[in-house]
Formats: structure tokens, C-alpha cells, sequence
């Protein structure tokens, strides 16, 4: 009895919240929710209708072009161009320039690459910029340059006292050197950049035979693309950003992207048979900042590198595009690197790559939009395409229509969804992404519910961006696991890297439990919304939405307790 007496106030009081809580909803859905969800869905349905006129376009395009055989880069005679430079011994002096902080995994795979190229001895310089802050690990990499330097390659190891400016503050200073005057072409690699002996062959004559090119670009190789799920999710991606982005916007008058770390390039392109030299046509390109060759006069006339955005090249692709330079993108020279393949080192990449462009995209506009060298038709393009639709409308649509407005039209029954917006437009927009890696084509399920997930964070980086707020300027570099994973084959330790969707988790002997970098609140709260609506759906529902929404709802939680990705011990 006395049970009963203290149990029987807590039930009534649950009850009486409960209840509340109902009737809050109930007067509030009605003249509040209902209109907000339809004005949402109309803006987002017309978000979705311009990304996939986008898509539509690009898949044309690239029909248009495999089937014909129109890439713009097979009209340049390179084989001609590189009998000319040899018989001509006229090999200009190549810097070739690889940022690098705390690298110790990899620094040993770049440097080797870097000083391994096909090119005379005393016509290229290395140049190691070492920003890292762990002082064994600098001893280590000034030991391997020096290792290099006995064998007859000119490698020069440079430090800062400080970060300023990060990579664009260590390729500013690096082309600041004195003996940087007699290069007239920098390279740029990434530190898990490794690229094949002929690399210099395939692109300097290029430069060589046009003053007015800038740039050539090429595209990425993933190493690791099958190390585990997220890689090969990944490479999903990335495979549409060179197979479709960068050949339509180099084979039409319209941008690419300047492989991988994402940079934008307006471009004047001639015909090189053309010994006239007009510019026949204008076309506007993305590039992504490494893996290329830079003429350093260009990169002077622009006015250098500038910290101003965590996307420092493609600032400077964009300044150097509006003084009229041009730029290629030379679709079938591959670059060996990595991608990042722990979930902490892909947010951070995403937040970088996702709040970088839309930050640049609030400081260029005026720019873009008083430069008397672009037409009307151009400006529009650059800002509206690929600035405003794949920068962010594609993150926006992602994350607030499929991740947001569609569980909550699941609580409420007045709205109708059309599934044409809901279901028919999203699909095509996968298949078309998709289709560039046929190989992966079985985890498409997969990669839908990865990208609605990491879409979170890239809404967040772009809106960041924009505002300019806390988190604008954040650089992490993206961790990399070279070393680590070419050892992990061998030596079978128990501290081998875990990789793998449903692998069981790492014992405590062999690395604790860390709660900051296992467990994401974000993600979670994320399941849990869509968990309870995935259940109200099922429960009072009369459609299939509930098949969909606990699908994402366990994605979120998967990747919420940090449980993708390759785990790499303490």
C-alpha cells in the first residue's frame, strides 16, 4: 500500500507532461508547422529540380564527349612537344614544392616520389617545406633529405619558427627563397602525393609551347580506395568530381575542378595549332591545388598565395583566372595519394573543403562581378553553377531535404510530399554520381546513407563560411596513415589498424575507449530524431518512409560512436 502511494504521484505527473506536451504540438502544428513544412518543401524541391538540371547537364556533356572523343587536352601534340624540348636541350629549371607538418608517415613516399622524377638533375630543385612542431620527426625528414642530397638531387629543406598562414604562408615564403629566381615553373604536392617518374614529361611541354597557360592539372589516384568502406565510399565521390566535373568543364565552356582540394579557375583556352594566338573561346574551371604545375609568373601576376580561406589555391586560381590566364586538366595523368580513412580525419577534411569555397564565395563575388575581362554569361555561370549549386545547394538540399524536412512531414500528416521530389529526382541524381565507379556500384545504399550523414557537417562548414564565424579558418591537416597501412600486411601486431563496418571494437588493453574522438553528439541526436520518426511512421503511417528513415537512422548512429573507418591504436 505504502508502494502504491509513493508510485502513484509519479504517474500522474508523467502523464500531465505527456499530455502537455501533446496539446503544445496540437496547437501549434496546425497555424505554425504546417505552413513552415510546405514553404520548406517548395525550397527545397526547387533546390533539388536546380541540382538536377545540373547533373542532367553534365551527364550530357560527358556522353557527348567520351562518344566522340572530344577531351580537350588530346588536341595538344604532346609526344611532338616532348621530341622538340629534347632535341632542343632546352629543359627549364622545375621547383617543385611539398608542404608538409607532422607527416611522419608519408614524408619518406613523397620525398622519394618527388626526387625519383624523370627530369635532368640540375634543372629541378625539391624543395621540403617542413612546418611540423614534433622535433625528432624534423631531424627525421632533414635526415632523408640529406640522404637525397648525396645521391645528386638538389633538395632543399626549409622550417619555419611558426605557422603563419599554413600551406599558403609556406608556399608564399618557399618561392621567397633566392634561388627560387632562375625556376619558371613550380609544382605543388601534398605530402601523400606520389607521382610517377614521367610526370614532368607529361605536363611542362605544355607550358612551354603557350605562354598565356597558367596551370596543368592532373587528376588523383586513391592508394587506399580499398582499405575500407569509407575509402571506397569516398572514391565514389571523388570519382564524379574528375570523371564528369573536370572533363565537362574542360571540354565546354563551363568549370571543373582542380583535382581533389578544390579550387576554381575561370580560363581563356586557345588552340595551340593556332599561331595567331586568339582566344577562341572562354571557359571557367575548378581546380583543387596539388598534383599541378604552376608557371610562377602566374602565380606572381595574381599576387601570390593568400591565407585569406582554407582553400588557398583555389583563391589563387581565381584571382589568376580574372587577370586572364589559362589553365588544362590532363584527364589521363594519374597522381598517386591517400584518402583520409579515420572518420575524424574526413570531418575535418569535409568542414575544410565545405566552409573554404563558400567563404571565398562571400569574398570573390563583388570581385568576380566587376572584372571587365568576364562576359555577363560567365559571372552568372561561376557564381550560380558552381559557386551556388555544387558549393551550397548540393550540401543544403542534402542535410535539410532528406535528413531534416522529409522525417518531420512523417509527424505531420496535413503536408503532402510529392514522391517525384521525394523519391524519383533524389534517385536520379545517386545513379548519375554513382554510375563514374561502377565497381562500387553495390554499395549505393551505403553511400546514400554515408553522404546524408557527412551532408551534417558540410551544411554546417558552408554556412560557417558564409557567416564567417568561429570556425572559419580552422585548418587541420588531414591525417594520413602511408607508413601504417604498408606495414600492416606484414607485421601482424596487435596493434594493426581496424578497418571495416562491423568490426568489432579494439580491446581496452590494447587502446581505451576515448569518448571525444569515438563519440559524436551530433550524429546521435540525429538517429534519435530520425529513429522516433522512422517509428511513428510505422505505427500510424500509410506509406514506406519508415524503410528509409531507419536505415539513415542507423547510419547516423554508426558513425555517431565512431564505429567507421579504419581505427588505428594509441
Amino acid at each position: 500500500m505504502r508502494h502504491l502511494i509513493i508510485q502513484e504521484p509519479e504517474v500522474i505527473e508523467a502523464n500531465e507532461v505527456t499530455h502537455g506536451l501533446s496539446q503544445a504540438w496540437r496547437c501549434i502544428r496546425l497555424p505554425l508547422i504546417v505552413p513552415l513544412l510546405r514553404l520548406a518543401i517548395i525550397i527545397c524541391a526547387i533546390m533539388s529540380v536546380m541540382l538536377f538540371i545540373e547533373r542532367v547537364y553534365m551527364a550530357i556533356v560527358i556522353f557527348c564527349v567520351k562518344v566522340l572523343g572530344r577531351k580537350r587536352y588530346t588536341k595538344y601534340r604532346l609526344e611532338a612537344m616532348k621530341e622538340d624540348l629534347e632535341r632542343n636541350k632546352s629543359h627549364p629549371v622545375v621547383l617543385i614544392q611539398i608542404p608538409m607538418y607532422n607527416e611522419k608517415e608519408v614524408y619518406k613516399l613523397s620525398i622519394g616520389a618527388a626526387c625519383g622524377l624523370s627530369w635532368p638533375a640540375d634543372h629541378f630543385i625539391v624543395q621540403v617545406l617542413d612546418d611540423s612542431t614534433n622535433e625528432p620527426l624534423r631531424e627525421m625528414v632533414e635526415l632523408e633529405c640529406y640522404k637525397w642530397m648525396e645521391k645528386g638531387v638538389n633538395v632543399k629543406y626549409e622550417t619555419r619558427d611558426n605557422r603563419n598562414g599554413y600551406k599558403a604562408g609556406a608556399l608564399r615564403e618557399g618561392l621567397q627563397k633566392e634561388y627560387v629566381k632562375d625556376c619558371e615553373f613550380v609544382v605543388i604536392f601534398d605530402a601523400d602525393f606520389q607521382p610517377d617518374q614521367d610526370f614532368l614529361w607529361r605536363t611542362i611541354p605544355y607550358l612551354l609551347k603557350n605562354p598565356e597557360l597558367a596551370l596543368v592539372q592532373a587528376r588523383w589516384k586513391f592508394v587506399n580506395a580499398d582499405e575500407c568502406l569509407m575509402t571506397r565510399l569516398q572514391e565514389m565521390s571523388l570519382d564524379y568530381h574528375f570523371s564528369v566535373e573536370q572533363e565537362v568543364g574542360s571540354s565546354t565552356c563551363s568549370f571543373f575542378g582542380f583535382n581533389g582540394r578544390q579550387t576554381c579557375h575561370l580560363y581563356y583556352i586557345q588552340d595551340l595549332n593556332n599561331q595567331s594566338r586568339t582566344i577562341t573561346q572562354f571557359h571557367l574551371l575548378a581546380f583543387v591545388g596539388t598534383a599541378g604545375v604552376w608557371r610562377i609568373q602566374a602565380v606572381i601576376d595574381a599576387g601570390g598565395w593568400k591565407d585569406r580561406t582554407t582553400v588557398e589555391d583555389m583563391d589563387l586560381a581565381v584571382r589568376a583566372s580574372l587577370r586572364g590566364w589559362k589553365f588544362i586538366f590532363v584527364g589521363d595523368l594519374a597522381v598517386k595519394n591517400e584518402l583520409p580513412s579515420t572518420y575524424k580525419a574526413y570531418r575535418y577534411q569535409q568542414h575544410r573543403w565545405s566552409c573554404g569555397p563558400a567563404n571565398l564565395f562571400r569574398k570573390m563575388t563583388k570581385e568576380i562581378l566587376f572584372c571587365e575581362r568576364v562576359s555577363i554569361w560567365k559571372k552568372f555561370h561561376v557564381i550560380y553553377a558552381f559557386f551556388f549549386v555544387r558549393k551550397i545547394v548540393a550540401h543544403w538540399v542534402t542535410f535539410f531535404f532528406y535528413c531534416i524536412i522529409i522525417p518531420l512531414s512523417v509527424l505531420v500528416p496535413e503536408v503532402y510530399l510529392p514522391k517525384i521530389i521525394a523519391i524519383y529526382i533524389p534517385a536520379a541524381i545517386t545513379i548519375l554520381n554513382a554510375i563514374c565507379t561502377p565497381r562500387s556500384l553495390h554499395l549505393l545504399v551505403f553511400w546514400i546513407l554515408f553522404e546524408n550523414v557527412m551532408s551534417l557537417h558540410r551544411t554546417k562548414a558552408a554556412i560557417i563560411g558564409l557567416l564567417e564565424a568561429n570556425r572559419v579558418n580552422e585548418w587541420v591537416v588531414t591525417e594520413k596513415l602511408g607508413n601504417a597501412m604498408n606495414k600492416k600486411s606484414s607485421a601482424r601486431t596487435t596493434k594493426k589498424p581496424r578497418s571495416q563496418i562491423g568490426e568489432s571494437p579494439p580491446s581496452s588493453e590494447a587502446s581505451p575507449f576515448d569518448f571525444t574522438n569515438r563519440v559524436h553528439v551530433l550524429e546521435l541526436l540525429m538517429g534519435l530524431f530520425m529513429l522516433h520518426c522512422a517509428l511513428y511512421n510505422l505505427l500510424y503511417g500509410n506509406d514506406h518512409f519508415f524503410i528509409y528513415l531507419l536505415l539513415q537512422a542507423g547510419a547516423f548512429f554508426i558513425m555517431g560512436i565512431g564505429y567507421v573507418g579504419t581505427f588505428v591504436p594509441n
